[in-house]
């Protein structure tokens, strides 16, 4: 028995969600396991009725979990980073979950805007630092009016780089990126051992040659930690170049690991190159604690509650909870179910079909009886 916590969140989130569990319930079924599911109301209408975003009770109730699996949040109702920040940033930070997870694999029949480039040629993961970098939520804004602060800033820029900050400067925004020592170890040494599961090839990704300072200490750590894995051949990547090489030769990488900010970014190129938006999961992952996973598209307010949602990446991010949780035959199941309704052609409207969300979900738990 597995007890696992649910967040439909918001648009949607709650119809995906049903699926995702209707499929991790034809799973257990088959592989001798029960998941006995928590529901929790967190989103964008609790939001509206009552002004909470996420309740300390409801963190301390969650935090007995292993697992989270969690639909989508965003609502046009609400200005925008409000639920974003107060649920899904606040959730991740929280249960410190300073892994982020992106498997970049394109399935059998699935379409991929990269000329000649089949299955085999598209299978990756990229380990994203989860929980620092510019996330921290550090900066600000000041003003003319606010003349100590501009002076501050200026004095900062004359010292560092021997720059002027123009005195008329009617404005002045910035951001400070945070990198520790101890916070990247952890997220190299994970990626470390995911590589050597693999293909033993591990790559690491940040802009080192300009902002030297922290990626610096990034390369350092990761050059530290290579030599604990003998076994893993490594590299080093600027991001703007493996941006190129993802569209050229996706063919090349095996895991890649990264900072906070270019994880974001270069994870939804992946996205693009694996068939899209509908078929990329997430999973948000402290190894020792209370981890998250979801689907990584937003919320579609405007196809709520009309049946036609594409439900297959949250089902992929539940294959990859019944992984975490150690179910590895019925995670390989749930994906195999995946790839086959895809060959038989039971798709929503947005990959060229004509199924719904439920029938989605229907035929993929039905095929996972017989993977």
């Amino acid at each position: 028995m597995y007890r696992v916590a649910s967040i439909g969140g918001d648009g949607i989130g709650p119809e995906i969600l049903s699926e995702g569990k209707k499929v991790l319930d034809a799973a257990g079924e088959k592989y001798g396991f029960d998941i006995q599911w928590k529901d929790f109301p967190i989103g964008a209408d609790r939001y509206l009725a009552t002004g909470d975003l996420v309740r300390e009770e409801e963190l301390s109730e969650l935090s007995k979990f292993r697992a989270i699996y969690f639909g989508a949040v965003g609502d046009e109702r609400v200005p925008p980073g409000v639920l974003e920040k107060g649920i899904l940033l606040r959730l991740r930070f929280h249960f410190d979950q300073y892994v982020n997870l992106r498997p970049i694999r394109l399935l059998p029949g699935v379409s991929t805007p990269l000329a000649g480039k089949q299955p085999e040629d598209i299978d990756f993961v990229v380990v994203r630092e989860n929980t620092e970098d510019f996330y921290v939520g550090i900066g600000g804004r000041f003003k003319q009016s606010q003349k100590t602060h501009l002076e501050i800033v200026r004095e900062l820029y004359q010292v560092k780089f021997g720059l002027d900050i123009e005195s008329d400067a009617e404005e002045i925004a910035y951001q400070i990126g945070v990198i520790t020592r101890e916070g990247s170890r952890r997220v190299i040494r994970y990626a470390f051992d995911l590589a050597n599961g693999r293909r033993k090839k591990l790559t690491s990704v940040d802009k080192a040659n300009v902002l030297s300072d922290v990626y610096g200490l990034w390369r350092e750590v990761f050059s530290e930690t290579a030599r604990e894995y003998p076994g893993v051949t490594t590299e080093f990547n600027f991001v703007d170049a493996v941006t190129m090489w993802f569209v050229k030769n996706p063919e090349w990488f095996d895991v890649l690991v990264t900072p906070n900010m270019f994880g974001d970014i270069i994870t939804d190129l992946g996205a693009m190159i694996q068939g899209g938006l509908g078929l990329a999961p997430g999973g948000n992952i402290n190894p020792t604690g209370t981890s998250m996973f979801e689907p990584i598209h937003g919320s579609a307010p405007k196809y709520k509650g009309k049946g036609i949602a594409n439900p297959m990446a949250t089902i992929w991010a539940g294959s990859m909870l019944l992984e975490h949780l150690g179910e590895h035959e019925a995670a390989e199941a749930v994906l195999n179910a995946l790839g086959q309704s895809i060959l038989d052609g039971v798709v929503t409207k947005d990959m060229g079909g004509a199924a719904g969300t439920a029938a989605v979900g229907d035929y993929v738990a039905k095929r996972v009886q017989f993977c």
